[in-house]
């Protein structure tokens, strides 16, 4: 057995400065809240990270949920074998509605929760004149433990979250408290998304008070109610206190300001669509710690510490705080945008070809559970995936690429054309079954699996002279660089559609069903993937893959690593990695593509390879103290690369389904790597 809390412990992010791109971040699958160096969100200027308060449940639509719809905007038509198929891809001309449906709906940022601190002359203290920061992430409790002084006055500050219910706990500990010279207040920003591009739409709107309402109700003599209102939406919170008294401070914004007497505060913030009820701070904190240490204690566990790589330490870093992170960002009832909770990326929607990389690491570290929640979602929007598919004259169900929680599709230039998350909830689904098979599992799931693969045999088509059967154009892979109207026969989209539809196959067999017998064709004739020069191409049309195409993903690797590979020779696709390794322009890459690389190379053998990929040093391999993984400026929190991570590492210890060696097949074997592991479970 392994020492469990000690591998936590010896993981712990401790911040003795301001880290402008790394806040810390607490949590409960459903609602998350990030914290500057005081524990709250009090110097968010001093951050170029923004400092977030958001949840599932907390969307907006500017003006009403139906203001435009997808009949309001100008379709491009495609020819598809004899045939024009429409896509969203351009505003041409229907700029308003265009950006209007990409913008909406998207995620409230709920609130802003800070201290201000006054000097004895009544001063608002700033972030420049406070010393001896000690801050410390407890990943065991869950709780932050934030410590600094204010003017020579020592502060001690507990924050936590509840792990049901979404309430913020704080608990300050101070002279200036007594002193009157603390005090927390609460600020809500306008709703609305104000810039078309949503690397510019990161920050919350201060602005435009006019665009909603806050009213505040006395509950008791310690607790208030915050009604708020924007449009046609709102939510609530409720604020509960030990001392003091709640005053309005401006137009948006409440403060609590403290009686003296005593040198503690103690207070809750809940956040909820409907008005909560009361919670103690102690309620909190014992919730927290009790998730939490439940969370370490259960799944899977990996021990590096007696390795001698000198990569060990940090690698065993990113994979303790991958599992936090994730847990609260990734976990939930939704698919997780790219950003979680901490701030909104692509105007807060998520991005359904990335929920493999946010998720798949669940089953096979024993937290299938976590996945469940977020599969769960594909049922709800069945309707709108049919609608989709029909549109464009297919069977079945296509699922959308970005999308809000109401299911529908967003234009976009490079979106509706991407076609791989197609499999991801068959497959998801497949991994779940795999390490908790049940009969009703598969009752329950098997419309997105059987849906989704009727889609997947219209959507192919058969080339009358090869006999098999083809994809695209028009077609995006997940190399996004390529064009619509060009990109045919992507090895890795190639390889998953053949493997989603075997999925499909399994599970009609396993439930006693008729399969579509188009599935098993189907699988059986998918189109060879093209390689020239003893290397795989991006896609059968690209000739110049590793001169002018060697950038952004190079996906052609994920049919043999993230997948097993049934189309590809061994030798072509080693030929491929190590071109890839040599030429690939790295600073173009995203989070996920190191360990999709990594796992290509442990299929591969190439146990070296493997570690080098996923330890490269590059700057969007690169996990901020707070673990997350940093792309660049404005995307400084990247889930996928977190997720794809543990998925990567998991393999790389524990082997894959049919595999021939289980210990360890991806960690070299000349001693320097001492692998203990328990729990995992087999890639598929």
């Amino acid at each position: 057995m392994l020492n469990r809390r000690q591998i936590v412990d010896r993981n712990h992010p401790v911040i003795n400065k301001v880290e402008p791109l790394a806040p810390l971040s607490i949590g409960n699958r459903e609602f998350g809240f990030s914290c500057d160096f005081t524990g709250l969100q009090t110097f968010p200027e001093a951050y170029e990270t923004p400092l977030g308060t958001q949840s599932n449940w907390g969307w907006h639509y500017t003006g009403e949920p139906n203001l435009y719809s997808e009949k309001d905007i100008v379709y491009q038509q495609y020819e598809t074998y004899g045939r024009q198929v429409n896509y969203p891809m351009k505003p041409d001309g229907k700029d308003e509605a265009y950006h209007w449906l990409r913008q909406n709906p998207h995620r409230l940022q709920l609130g802003r929760v800070s201290f201000r601190f006054l000097s004895e002359s009544g001063q608002v203290i700033q972030a420049a004149e406070i010393t001896d920061i000690h801050q410390k992430l407890n990943l065991w409790t869950g709780v932050v433990e934030s410590e600094f002084c204010v003017g020579g006055s020592p502060v001690t500050v507990r924050t936590a979250c509840h792990s049901r219910v979404d309430t913020v706990a704080v608990r300050v500990t101070s002279p200036l408290v007594k002193e009157n010279r603390v005090q927390v207040f609460i600020k809500f920003p306008a709703p609305d998304i104000t810039h078309n591009s949503w690397a510019k739409a990161t920050h919350p709107d201060w602005i435009h008070d006019e665009r909603h309402q806050t009213n505040y109700d006395s509950i008791s003599e310690k607790a208030g109610l915050l009604t708020r209102t924007m449009d046609q939406d709102h939510y609530f919170v409720r604020w509960d206190w030990s001392n003091g008294v709640v005053e309005q401070t401006a137009t948006h914004e409440y403060t609590l300001k403290t009686d003296g007497g005593m040198d503690s505060l103690d207070c809750t913030i809940a956040f909820a669509p409907e008005i909560p009820t009361e919670m103690t701070t102690d309620e909190v904190f014992e919730a927290s710690s009790s998730f939490w240490e439940t969370y370490w204690q259960k799944g899977a566990a990996i021990d590096f510490s007696e390795s001698t790589d000198p990569r060990a330490s940090e690698l065993e870093r990113r994979v303790v705080l991958s599992q936090y992170l994730t847990a609260i960002h990734s976990g939930g009832s939704l698919p997780p945008q790219e950003t979680g909770y901490m701030y909104n990326s692509w105007f807060g929607k998520f991005h359904l070809e990335m929920h493999w990389w946010h998720s798949a690491h669940f089953p096979i570290w024993g937290r299938e559970e976590f996945l469940k929640n977020s599969l769960n979602w594909y049922l709800s929007i069945l309707p709108q995936a049919r609608e989709l598919a029909e549109l464009q004259g297919y069977a079945g169900v296509r699922w959308p690429k970005m999308v809000g929680i109401d299911g529908k599709q967003s234009p976009s230039p490079v979106a509706p054309g991407l076609i791989w998350q197609q499999p991801h909830p068959m497959v998801l689904a497949e991994m779940c079954y795999q390490v908790q098979p049940s009969a009703s599992f598969l009752e329950q799931f098997q419309s997105i699996v059987f849906e989704a693969a009727d889609f997947m045999v219209s959507y192919a088509h058969l080339d009358e002279e090869t006999g098999e059967y083809v994809l695209g154009p028009p077609l995006i892979p997940a190399q996004e660089c390529h064009y619509i109207t060009e990109s045919k026969n992507p090895p890795y989209e190639l390889e998953y559609w053949k493997y989603g539809l075997e999925i499909a196959v399994k599970w009609a067999k396993r439930l006693n069903l008729p399969a579509n017998p188009l599935w098993e064709k189907v699988a059986n004739s998918m189109a060879t993937p093209k390689h020239e020069d003893g290397v795989y191409l991006a896609h059968e049309n690209c000739h110049n893959t590793f001169t002018e195409k060697n950038h952004d993903h190079p996906s052609m690797l994920g049919a043999l690593g993230i997948l097993p590979g049934t189309l590809v020779e061994r030798d072509i696709m080693r030929n491929t990695l190590n071109k890839v390794k040599e030429v690939w322009d790295w600073e173009s890459a995203w989070g996920w593509d190191f360990p999709m690389c990594a796992m290509t190379a442990a299929r591969l053998g190439e146990r070296e390879l493997a570690i080098d990929f996923l330890m490269m040093n590059a700057t969007k391999n690169t996990y901020l103290v707070n673990g997350h993984n940093y792309q660049r400026p404005g995307l400084t929190a990247y889930l996928p690369g977190n997720g794809g991570l543990l998925t990567a590492v998991a393999m790389m210890v524990c082997g894959w389904k049919d595999g021939s060696d289980n210990q360890c097949p991806g960690f070299p074997q000349d001693g320097s790597w001492k692998v203990k592991w328990e729990g995992l479970y087999p890639l598929l």
